[in-house]
């Protein structure tokens, strides 16, 4: 089976800023890799022989890296971006994606199976499918409840609160390229409520491994322990 990835690698990288001055974010080491190439090998591993790396911000040094993906034994190809299109924007500049294809960030760490996320979508014909990760919140003090006349009518004390939230990797239907406007900035959140409102919900898959998102200076000291401590986890080999 052939397996396509997009990898959305156009961002600024404000937030985790002063590192993103000279290097864009895909390009920032973990261990002995930049992340993207850690997200490259994982790929490959998984069966995935085409990527296409969307970028706009610091391309030339995604290029002059990545070149044409021999180095990985994988074909990479680029979409370049001429104005910010924001997170779903990209997809529509690149005329050849496949019937089913994985969409990513380029700043991701994660144990997470590409293949088995992409081709559990496939099998079931979703349309769009966001592999969540799920995040307790502990609060730190008492809650109260209240009725309507404001009298306590119960407590908690530092409750532990479940939530999901996407883990940036998503398995995506060509069809819903449909509700994607060209040539302006629409991002997952739009697409989300569009899918919705047309009556084609995105399908959330849970998944209680490792990831990280190194977006913030905090989630990339961290990232950087994790993968150092846990290398094999991620690669194998």
């Amino acid at each position: 089976m052939n397996r396509r990835a997009v990898i959305l690698a156009g961002g600024r990288g404000t937030r985790l800023r002063p590192y993103t001055v000279v290097l864009p974010k895909p390009l920032m080491p973990i261990g002995d890799y930049p992340i993207l190439e850690v997200i490259v090998r994982q790929l490959v591993q998984g069966g995935f022989d085409r990527i296409t790396l969307a970028v706009n911000h610091q391309a030339e040094l995604l290029r002059a890296f990545f070149g044409d993906g021999s180095r990985w034994s994988v074909a990479i190809d680029y979409s370049q971006e001429n104005q910010t299109l924001s997170t779903m924007g990209p997809l529509r500049l690149i005329a050849d994606l496949p019937e089913d294809f994985l969409v990513m960030n380029g700043d991701v760490l994660t144990d997470l199976s590409f293949a088995e996320l992409l081709d559990e979508h496939a099998r079931a014909h979703r349309s769009f499918t966001i592999s969540a990760h799920r995040r307790v919140q502990k609060i730190e003090y008492g809650v109260l409840q209240t009725d309507t006349e404001s009298f306590l009518s119960g407590f908690s004390e530092k409750p532990e609160i479940p939530y999901l939230v996407s883990m940036g990797v998503y398995a995506v239907n060509r069809r819903v390229l449909e509700y994607i406007p060209p040539n302006v900035a629409y991002g997952f959140d739009s697409l989300m409520l569009d899918l919705m409102k047309g009556g084609r919900p995105a399908y959330v898959r849970s998944y209680n491994g490792y990831w990280l998102d190194i977006g913030r200076p905090d989630d990339y000291a961290e990232a950087i322990e994790l993968f150092e401590s846990k290398q094999s986890v991620f690669l194998r080999g």
